[in-house]
């Protein structure tokens, strides 16, 4: 992982932040094999097929409210005898004139009546009948036939990663299996012959491998299939062969490291040799050397290797190429949140900067963003510290006050 630190090759033309994306967008390609999954297992996949409805929803007229249904005409009468009691589940008989029902949340609304009094606005008399107000309008608190969705429609669409309210529906109309794309599989794999995984002895000059944990856990909140191509020492045979592994059994690989210009960053000539590269310097900081290309037909990100700079380069660019390829549409763009600087930024950089931030409300409702107190992209305490990154535009300067653009981290981990 030498040359992990946010260099870059000083030769080479920066990509800006948007022509960056631009490029990985365009060269996503969405998987097409799709899978029949249980409901219950349909979570979080991405929907290859539309489901349609297969009849009308709600299947019959029914009841929005407890309370009593009748003809609106029939309420000046006076009080009304109830001809019959409808529970939610329950077959109801056709209501006889100058009588009323009554009825139950989602009951079948009886043939004849046309609208639904609320039971607090009645008075249940003890002769069996019940006083209803003075004045009552038809159509009130029904549900009627198909509002919701004729026989035929789309209730659910492609491109759309199923949560629990995709599920819900999905069940109200009956379907017990949904048509999913298939899990991305993505292999991942780390460089640097100073990397240890956690729980084996450090030796001299050693570091723990954090950045396996943290692709693990960012991919599994994608719903990826993780392949772990483990750490590849610092020798250009053992990048090719092993990244050449990822593209064979993937349909992306992400490395970690090795992506710069020192001496032992091997991982840059492995993938030229391999495939191509089209993109490996962009104007960010922290992650300005990361990399695009191909290996084979197989798509490569290649992140630096300190943690904070592969966490902004993953929610920025590798996530929403992710997204895309899963078959995701449309795809989320993070919201920004206007808030108010805590801080000063004197010094300006022609690099686009994502600073791990803290937004804070206090007792007036006034949200002001802070920042860590370090700018280390190898500092993994930033994230833990921070909800989200404040970005910070080329060229701009910042004094306590001033108004800054915050990414809560919920809007890039979800």
């Amino acid at each position: 992982m030498a040359g992990a630190h946010d260099c870059g090759d000083p030769g080479r033309a920066m990509h800006s932040v948007e022509a960056a994306l631009a490029l990985l967008l365009a060269e996503a390609r969405p998987l097409t094999d799709s899978e029949p999954v249980p409901l219950v297992g349909a979570q979080g996949r991405v929907l290859a097929s539309s489901l349609v409805s297969p009849g009308d929803q709600p299947a019959w007229d029914s009841s929005a409210m407890d309370g009593y249904a009748l003809r609106a005409a029939d309420a000046a009468q006076g009080p009304l005898p109830v001809s019959q009691r409808i529970p939610a589940g329950a077959m109801a008989e056709p209501l006889a004139p100058g009588t009323a029902a009554r009825i139950f949340t989602g009951a079948p609304v009886p043939a004849g009546a046309d609208t639904v009094v609320v039971q607090e606005a009645c008075e249940r008399l003890g002769d069996g009948r019940v006083q209803l107000p003075a004045a009552v309008d038809a159509g009130h608190n029904i549900r009627y036939r198909g509002e919701r969705l004729r026989a035929g429609d789309a209730v659910l669409t492609p491109g759309v990663r199923l949560g629990p309210q995709h599920l819900a529906l999905a069940a109200s109309v009956g379907a017990t299996v949904l048509h999913v794309r298939r899990r991305l599989r993505v292999a991942i794999v780390a460089s640097g012959d100073e990397l240890v995984e956690p729980g084996e002895p450090l030796g001299p000059g050693q570091i723990y491998n954090s950045n396996r944990t943290l692709y693990q856990a960012l991919l599994a909140g994608l719903g990826c299939e993780i392949i772990d191509l483990g750490i590849v020492p610092d020798t250009l045979a053992a990048t090719r062969t092993t990244l050449a592994d990822g593209a064979e059994r993937a349909d992306l690989v992400l490395a970690s490291g090795g992506v710069s210009v020192g001496e032992e960053d091997h991982v840059r000539p492995a993938v030229e040799a391999l495939g191509r590269l089209d993109l490996w310097s962009i104007a960010i900081r922290p992650g300005r050397p990361l990399a695009f290309g191909h290996i084979g037909e197989t798509p490569f990100i290649g992140s630096p290797g300190n943690p904070v700079s592969l966490f902004v380069t993953f929610c920025l660019f590798a996530r929403p190429f992710i997204q895309r390829m899963q078959g995701l549409e449309p795809l989320p763009t993070p919201k920004r949140i206007h808030a108010t600087a805590g801080f000063d930024w004197p010094k300006p950089d022609q690099r686009r900067e994502y600073q791990r931030a803290r937004l804070m409300v206090d007792a007036t409702g006034h949200a002001r963003v802070e920042v860590f107190a370090s700018r280390s992209s190898a500092d993994l305490r930033s994230l833990t510290w921070a909800n989200g990154l404040v970005e910070l535009m080329e060229g701009q300067t910042l004094r306590a006050g001033d108004p800054v653009a915050f990414i809560p981290l919920t809007e890039l981990l979800s």
